[in-house]
């Protein structure tokens, strides 16, 4: 049998050329000299199991299993799938059962040699692939956790506002192809995947950061899709608790973030929230020391009032600007009688006088009370 392992070992490869289409191309040129010095050597391995010779032999086993778990580990790189190897694995055993069994006859082994062989042989295939499968899955998931690692960093990058070739030197090293845009969303992290898979195709492609985040809760996460479809992100996240915040230039994401931040203070509790359904509110909440100082300002012909006084006026002149001057208007949204709108607006003018004419004054007024 050992005579004709070399030329076996050539049949099992051809068998396999011919019969797993994946690997035609793996077995071109020096690649295929190696991966038949292999196979050469696995038959080897096996025939000094069989006959148990001490010399040599646990070397050879040891490099034998080594090598179909690198193997399966190569081939998930190649990105070839187990199946693809399984089916390698079962046409080399059919093969290589034959071109031996035929040396095992000749040699004049009985009936129940050559089942005791036959067992010998695939009980010695599955061994092999299931190293080959354990290296295949070791390397998938070892490459999943590099990559999962360097997307995370990513899209600490984005959001911490890191320089522009910083950012783009990450991206290529994560392997991941630059959006002409990004939205950022904030989401439990009990939804993560929920979110992910309502995001569809671009749940693959999205960034999700966790932590080492500034200002990021503990109790939310950062999720950042690229060159989303608003219409169909709104869709597909409105039965989620999570806040959408507004499309970016994807360098530009950690402005969306930001916004999206404020928008989780506006709900009173955890639903789905759309920045872009708030921005007057987002607006005036953005700066509120700016909001404080122009509020005083703004409102500085009311200082000398009562407070009751005070707080029923700011809310006159609020409604009076809303239904831009419109008495009856004015008294339906207060819940008052048209006469006292008139009487409070008396009360108004005099204390701001000319003020209210002055499309100044009168957007100050505005944003101050909005």
């Amino acid at each position: 049998m050992k005579e004709r392992l070399p030329e076996v070992s050539g049949d099992v490869v051809a068998a396999v050329v011919a019969e797993v289409p994946s690997y035609r191309r793996a077995f071109s040129g020096p690649m295929g000299e190696t991966i038949q010095a292999a196979v050469a050597l696995a038959l080897e391995g096996f025939l000094d199991r069989l006959s148990r010779h001490a010399a040599g032999s646990p070397a050879t086993a040891d490099a034998v299993r080594q090598g179909s778990y690198d193997l399966g580990r190569g081939e998930a790189r190649s990105g070839r799938t187990t199946d693809a190897l399984l089916s390698a694995y079962r046409v080399g055993a059919r093969v290589a059962w034959l071109g031996l069994s035929e040396a095992g006859l000749l040699a004049g082994l009985s009936a129940e040699q050559m089942a005791s062989f036959a067992d010998g042989v695939f009980a010695y295939i599955d061994e092999l692939s299931a190293l080959s499968v354990a290296g295949h899955n070791d390397e998938l998931e070892t490459t999943g956790r590099v990559q999962e690692r360097l997307r995370e960093r990513l899209a600490r990058l984005l959001l911490t506002r890191a320089a522009a070739d910083a950012v783009t030197t990450a991206a290529r090293r994560a392997e991941w192809p630059e959006p002409t845009t990004l939205t950022a969303l904030l989401v439990a992290p009990a939804e993560v995947r929920s979110c992910l898979m309502a995001l569809g195709r671009l749940g693959s492609r999205s960034l999700v950061v966790t932590e080492d985040v500034p200002d990021l809760p503990d109790d939310l996460v950062v999720v950042l899709a690229p060159d989303a479809d608003r219409a169909l992100l709104r869709r597909g996240l409105q039965r989620l608790p999570v806040a959408l915040g507004p499309e970016r230039p994807w360098l530009e994401v950690a402005g969306s973030f930001e916004v999206a931040l404020r928008a989780v203070d506006l709900r009173s509790r955890p639903e789905f929230i759309d920045a872009d359904d708030h921005l007057a509110a987002l607006l005036l909440d953005s700066e509120p020391a700016v909001r404080r100082d122009l509020r005083r300002r703004a409102l500085a012909p009311l200082d000398g009032v009562r407070p009751q006084t005070r707080e029923k006026l700011e809310e006159s002149v609020r409604a009076w600007l809303l239904c831009q001057g419109r008495r009856d208007d004015v008294a339906e949204l207060l819940f008052v009688h048209p006469q006292t709108v008139r009487y409070r607006m008396g009360q108004i003018r005099e204390l701001f006088g000319d003020r209210l004419n002055d499309p100044a004054a009168v957007l100050d007024l505005v944003l101050a009370l909005g």
